[in-house]
């Protein structure tokens, strides 16, 4: 089973993510596909929501894509071209390791992410007419993609290889109450500051409660203060105060609102997904090229460093060796001088016997 790390998005080549085209007609010979993450919370019209794109898309003739990513949904109303479903027994694994549904949840998408490297070999194959977009539907549980480890290394693959996008859907009647508006919006930044992709904030079930009163509170604050002034709670003054720090968010963030029910606002949710793939090739690639070769620039100090150690341990065994072969000859040296000494010291008792043996003759002839 493969095993793909999540900095897997340094590791491509960040030349060949840049070449990959957005322009109106992505759909042309030499051009990637523009793949789409559709997040939500869960209740916005996520599924309902893929299901009118991928009508919308037959109808106009375009060559989808689509991958569920929700290994518990128990029906849907669209056909998936890959589904998490089909490789992972979500029951199965909750009985397995004795989870909860969430944690079965969580656990079946780790275990697909593993084998993500065939969904983008299967991605990249080539077709006739080429695919010009890949939808894929996250879990409802928002949380269980966006900050797990297998959300991060499906995000990070995909947009390595393909013009990626992040479709965020807000159920547009409950954000008519503004805290749950704010709600909305700080899980919106929160998702972008963490991929670091454009996002496209779509205001679902507009067929229900238009969405120009969200518009108006994006791009006025006095309006969104005035919409809180009712609600004197310590929650409606900290809305208040993150709608000021927001503006920035807001500025450069694309926008649209649809219905998945009417199939209202369909033909302007596709052309902002062209404009939000413009802006990946702006501002993610060059990203994804410098971190690139950052990591290629920690990985040559590194190995230059190795290799540095290396020299040392061998410039050290090698003075080693040499002082070794050296001592032997001094130590040779050293035993045969001991051995001189100790010869001459031998010689030297036998003449004092001499000496002493041939004066005590002499002694004694000279008695006579």
């Amino acid at each position: 089973m493969n095993d793909p790390m999540p900095d897997a998005a340094a590791e491509r080549t960040a030349g060949e993510a840049s070449s990959s085209g957005a322009g109106t007609n992505s759909g042309s010979s030499g051009t990637k596909p523009i793949v789409v993450l559709v997040i939500g919370m869960a209740g916005s019209g996520k599924t309902t929501l893929i299901q009118r794109i991928n009508s919308h898309m037959h109808q106009k003739n375009m060559a989808g894509y689509i991958i569920n990513l929700d290994p518990a949904v128990t029906h849907l109303p669209y056909g998936a071209n890959i589904d998490i479903r089909d490789t992972v027994n979500y029951k199965n694994v909750m009985k397995q390791y004795g989870l909860g549904p969430n944690g079965g949840i969580l656990t079946a998408c780790n275990l697909f992410a593993t084998r993500f490297d065939q969904v983008i070999q299967l991605v990249e194959k080539p077709r006739d007419p080429p695919l010009q977009f890949v939808f894929a539907d996250t879990p409802g549980q928002i949380e269980i993609f966006t900050w797990s480890a297998s959300g991060q290394l499906v995000t990070e693959l995909f947009a390595s290889s393909f013009p990626t996008v992040v479709v965020y859907v807000a159920d547009t009647p409950r954000c008519t109450a503004p805290q749950t508006f704010m709600s909305n919006m700080l899980q919106a930044v929160s998702i972008l500051y963490k991929t670091k992709l454009p996002m496209l904030l779509t205001f679902n079930k507009i067929d229900v409660s238009r969405h120009e009163f969200a518009l108006e509170w994006m791009n006025d604050f006095e309006t969104y203060a005035t919409a809180l002034e009712a609600d004197s709670s310590y929650a409606a003054t900290l809305s208040r105060s993150l709608s000021l720090v927001l503006d920035e968010f807001y500025a450069g963030l694309h926008t649209v609102g649809v219905s998945a029910l009417t199939g209202e606002g369909m033909d302007d949710m596709f052309k902002e997904l062209e404009k939000c793939a413009q802006d990946y090739h702006q501002y993610y690639v060059p990203e994804l090229q410098a971190r690139a070769q950052q990591k290629a620039e920690q990985e040559q100090k590194r190995r230059d460093r190795e290799i540095s150690k290396l020299r040392k341990d061998m410039a050290e065994a090698s003075l080693g060796a040499g002082s070794s072969g050296a001592a032997a000859p001094r130590q040779q040296q050293q035993q045969h001088d001991a051995d001189e000494d100790e010869g001459e010291s031998v010689d030297l008792n036998l003449s004092d016997d001499s000496i002493e043996g041939s004066v005590g003759v002499e002694s004694d002839a000279d008695k006579y």
